[in-house]
């Protein structure tokens, strides 16, 4: 659909909307042009005013949550499943029958094995004819894809970070692609809203915390596209952190450039330079996680540390984003955008919240 097709009104369902991904999909939908959120679900929360559960949106909306049902979603435009994984690809075959389109915000359509998906979310997929069909939605990487989908399957946060960090290098043949090293960091809203022990403040706060180190669950999805823009299998150690904040995700990444005298600065500047959400901050500049919050912006450092001794020369990328916004819902907008024609900007553009 070209841009002086898109519709002057995108009507939209979300699924499973009382979590922290369904918040912020509401809350930045209510300064969409086009978006007219029509229907909001939840078997908990049904029957209740969505304003009651999110004082934000007071004035907003006029919603009440309700339970799934299969034909008001088949009613809309587009629908988000801001669900827990397994849940998407049981209810999205019979939506895409219907002609609805379909944003998953969770994993169940990021990756592209089936088998590698049976591995690390411990059940067998669904629906794995529709696997070769979900666009991988990172605008950076799949804009022609996105532009019409039916289906996307929107990023993680984490793989969003480490993708965009690591993609220009890779795509350069700019470093050693064997021996990538992602080291994370993510606020304690990842975690998602439902109540658990390590998500408490007295558990959380006063503390860093790394968590899967043995294997964490977005670690197939990073590789995968790493491998992609590497053109062989990478190399990838990736160990992910809680941290006392509530939102954000910081990534410093690690690797062995190819070529002592490679200018990634301006390697970076190239590769992003007519991206609108992800901003390559000027050599000797670092971003906070603070200076990206509620924003859809991605900001990027790049660096290269002394050499000390006999170790080979380096590359250190750092990359900041809300893991709520560019990690998910404003993400997951932006490629609603692109699926319907509309500029990816529309209703994403406000800037990050300080303090």
């Amino acid at each position: 659909m070209s841009a002086s097709a898109a519709p002057q009104s995108i009507s939209i369902a979300i699924v499973g909307a009382t979590g922290y991904t369904g918040a912020e999909l509401l809350r930045l939908l209510a300064s969409h042009p086009q978006a007219n959120v029509r229907a909001v679900t939840s078997r908990q929360a049904a029957g209740q005013r969505v304003d009651d559960w999110f004082p934000n949106l007071r004035g907003h909306y006029d919603l009440t949550f309700s339970a799934p049902d299969a034909g008001a979603l088949a009613a809309c435009d587009v629908v988000f499943f801001a669900t827990p994984h397994g849940t998407a690809m049981h209810q999205v075959p019979a939506l895409l029958d219907a002609g609805v389109r379909v944003v998953d915000l969770s994993a169940d359509f990021r990756i592209k094995d089936a088998s590698v998906f049976a591995q690390w979310y411990g059940e067998p997929h669904a629906a794995p004819d529709l696997l070769a069909e979900a666009v991988y939605g990172l605008p950076e990487v799949n804009r022609a894809l996105l532009r019409g989908a039916r289906l996307v399957a929107a990023p993680g946060c984490y793989p969003t970070a480490v993708q965009l960090g690591f993609l220009p290098l890779l795509r350069a043949g700019a470093v050693d692609a064997s021996s990538l090293v992602a080291d994370c960091k993510s606020g304690v809203s990842g975690a998602g809203r439902s109540a658990k022990i390590g998500s408490l403040l007295a558990e959380a706060a006063d503390s860093v915390l790394a968590y899967g180190v043995g294997g964490h669950r977005h670690l197939p999805e990073i590789c995968q596209g790493l491998n992609a823009a590497a053109g062989s299998e990478v190399g990838l150690v990736f160990t992910p952190h809680l941290v006392p904040m509530i939102r954000g995700i910081h990534a410093t990444l690690h690797a062995v450039l190819t070529d002592s005298a490679a200018d990634v600065q301006h390697l970076f500047e190239r590769a992003y330079a007519d991206e609108p959400f992800v901003d390559v901050l000027p050599a000797g500049a670092q971003a906070g996680t603070r200076s990206v919050r509620g924003s859809n912006m991605c900001r990027i450092a790049v660096a290269k540390p002394p050499r000390v001794g006999s170790a080979p020369p380096r590359v250190v990328v750092t990359a900041v984003e809300d893991n709520l916004v560019k990690g998910a819902s404003g993400q997951a907008i932006q490629a609603m955008n692109a699926m319907f024609g509309l500029p990816e900007v529309t209703g994403l553009s406000a800037p990050a919240l300080l303090p």
